[in-house]
């Protein structure tokens, strides 16, 4: 249906349209250069067009139907969020948004791992986000922070080792660690041992020996390997 159809329905055309339906194409382009909203009324407008305009607000792409990936690429490097709006973006789209923010990973269906990745490297709080993250992602999300195992369901060894080596602390978030993540925490940080429930001997052993006082965090007294707990909680050796 074309615009004389529609007026002698008596259906008032705006303006707005009316004018935008005039332009030559520069006309176009200098518009959206001066407002990139206004390509809201312009019909079919060119992929130049439609970057200009995405290049000032990349949340304008909702108004541009069947964006090409370029014009994809240029709305999200603008803004992040705007891959909301975009209907099965490829990963290439994808990855530029979760680099621009990592929080846009919750309107991408399905990321891959390298998106996965991306995102929480900008920030590894963003595994929140993630459904069944794989063990790749989660270690690159404990690096930045060990405290963050705790949104992580059943946690591989090598991925509580590589948090508690970022946060010795973090092994209280962990359920029945291994030895072997035991003793990555205490020879981090003695104290950390208070967080371990029944540690081996060779635990305690590494604790102490990161930090002799960490032996006030043991379960019971402790006579044995050598060392002596007093009652004034001076360690001497035995």
């Amino acid at each position: 249906m074309n615009i004389k159809q529609l007026e002698d329905m008596g259906i008032e055309i705006p303006s707005d349209f009316l004018k935008f339906l005039k332009m030559t194409e520069s006309q176009k382009l200098e518009a959206v250069k001066q407002d990139g909203y206004s390509i809201q009324y312009i019909q079919n407008p060119s992929e130049k067009v439609q970057i200009e305009s995405v290049k000032q607000d990349g949340l304008f792409i909702r108004f541009v139907h069947n964006p090409s990936e370029k014009v994809q690429i240029e709305a999200v490097k603008q803004n992040g969020y705007s891959i909301q709006y975009l209907q099965n973006p490829s990963e290439k789209v994808q990855l530029e948004s979760v680099k621009k923010d990592g929080y846009s990973i919750l309107y991408i269906h399905n990321p891959s791992e390298q998106v996965q990745i991306e995102a929480v490297k900008q920030d590894g709080l963003f595994i929140r986000f993630v459904h069944n993250p794989s063990e790749q992602v989660q270690i690159e999300s404990v690096k930045q922070n060990g405290d963050l195992i705790l949104y992580i369901h059943n946690p591989s060894e090598k991925v509580q080792i590589e948090a508690v080596k970022q946060s010795e602390n973090s092994i209280q978030y962990i359920q029945n660690p291994s030895e072997k993540v035991q003793l990555e925490a205490v020879k981090k940080d003695g104290y950390s041992i208070q967080y371990i429930h029944n540690p081996s001997e060779k635990v305690q052993i590494e604790a102490v020996k990161q930090s002799e006082n960490s032996i006030k965090h043991f379960n019971s007294s402790l006579i044995s390997f050598g060392f002596i707990v007093t009652t004034d909680e001076e360690i001497s050796e035995s």
